[in-house]
């Protein structure tokens, strides 16, 4: 690890407000408001018992907000003063946080650090992460997600999931960006007092019957295609914003998240010494947290190994991320999956769209390989570009999984 990464020590708030486990979440939410928290730590006495989060709150709207916050803690991952910035931002991706405790010796709380204190830092970093010569094109993702300003706040309960990624683009009939929407700003509704009396049975709105346009923030966070990350990590941080929109024709087109810049961070924090290896490759997976079966992951998993270990033949992989975007619709199960593959030389972008989520993950990997591959040869730029040929394919080690996979592209099989 290079010796001139920040530390956690360097990057957190010190002595961050905190609440106690008997707490009501109304107390919590009005905190988070007030200050603009997603995270809080909750103390018992002078220990760190976990932390109480928005989302947390946001997906338990049936709760009373009477509730004590210990019945809604999360158990988050633990930084020591010393944790160097690349692990910091390993850790918040992996839990999905938006902060981190940083605890000492005695397991006393010493502080919080969150993803925009490293965002903060990043211009700072140099060539170390080359944000310089990054442009937002190559880092940002498709914004595939937009909500229109007059859609039922209602309708945004239903996609928490994504609001916890990142804001979303809202634009107007015309499709034109006006403004962006989180799931803090949600929060406004969600628990809007309601005023007494009796209820009018035949207008018996709630809260949630407002348009977007009323709670969304405007107007939105942009940079022009082709800013370098580290301009638009200092415009993230001076406008106090997780994102920025990417637009062209007045339309968003791509969203640069605080995650984004994390993942370039991991990437080039990674070791680069002795051969690739698998174990040194991140993998990120979004728009799948939540789901019932885990026996998808483990199938997902299985492939993406298969299709690494073919990568490291001609790249030294760093991060894949993988991004599932299911279709909103009734008369599909489509779901779109969008890849980005950080090597020590460059990265690669890979899109599918299908039913097949296996097929899907498995022809990204086959492309990027080729990808990786090409870039390879390019570079040696000799007769052993000309003696290349295409890897044999590797079989899985589940014959199952394989013909599954396979289904998809030759349905008599």
């Amino acid at each position: 690890m290079p010796p001139s990464w920040p530390t956690a020590a360097e990057l957190m708030t010190p002595r961050p407000v905190t609440l106690p486990v008997d707490a009501p979440v109304s107390t919590a939410l009005g905190l988070m408001r007030s200050k603009k928290f997603h995270e809080v730590p909750v103390l018992r006495g002078s220990r760190l018992v976990g932390l109480v989060t928005f989302e947390a709150i946001a997906r338990r709207v049936t709760r009373p907000l009477s509730t004590k916050v210990e019945h809604l803690l999360i158990l988050p991952p633990l930084l020591s003063p010393t944790t160097p910035y690349p692990e910091v931002a390993e850790e918040l991706l992996s839990s999905g946080l938006r902060a981190a405790p940083v605890v000492g010796a005695r397991g006393e709380l010493v502080g919080l650090v969150s993803r925009s204190d490293l965002v903060r830092a990043l211009p700072g970093l140099g060539p170390l992460v080359r944000a310089d010569r990054t442009r937002v094109d190559e880092l940002a993702s498709p914004a595939s997600t937009v909500v229109r300003e007059n859609d039922l706040c209602r309708n945004l309960v239903g996609q928490i999931r994504l609001l916890e990624e990142h804001p979303l683009p809202v634009v107007d009939r015309k499709g034109r960006l006006v403004g962006a929407v989180g799931v803090a700003d949600l929060g406004a509704v969600l628990w809007r007092p309601v005023q007494g009396g009796k209820r009018d049975p035949r207008s018996a709105h709630t809260a949630l019957d407002v348009e977007v346009s009323s709670i969304m923030r405007a107007p939105p966070v942009t940079v022009p295609a082709g800013t370098d990350v580290a301009s638009a990590a200092r415009r993230m941080a001076r406008e106090n914003v997780s994102s920025v929109f990417v637009v062209e024709n007045e339309r968003p087109v791509r969203v640069l998240s605080q995650s984004n810049l994390l993942g370039l961070v991991v990437a080039r924090g990674r070791p680069s010494r002795g051969p690739a290896r698998l174990e040194d490759v991140y993998v990120e997976i979004t728009g799948l947290r939540g789901s019932a079966d885990p026996a998808l992951f483990a199938d997902i998993d299985q492939v993406v190994s298969r299709g690494l270990k073919r990568i490291t033949r001609s790249a030294r992989p760093r991060l894949l991320s993988l991004h599932f975007a299911p279709h909103a619709t009734h008369r599909t199960s489509d779901v779109t999956v969008e890849a980005r593959l950080h090597t020590d030389a460059s990265i690669f972008y890979a899109s599918h769209t299908g039913w097949n989520l296996l097929a899907g993950v498995a022809g990204l990997l086959e492309e990027l390989e080729s990808q990786t591959r090409r870039a390879s040869e390019h570079r040696r730029r000799g007769p052993a570009a000309r003696r290349a040929v295409e890897a044999e394919e590797e079989p899985l080690d589940d014959p199952v999984l394989e013909q599954r996979i396979r289904a998809v592209s030759d349905p008599d099989a």
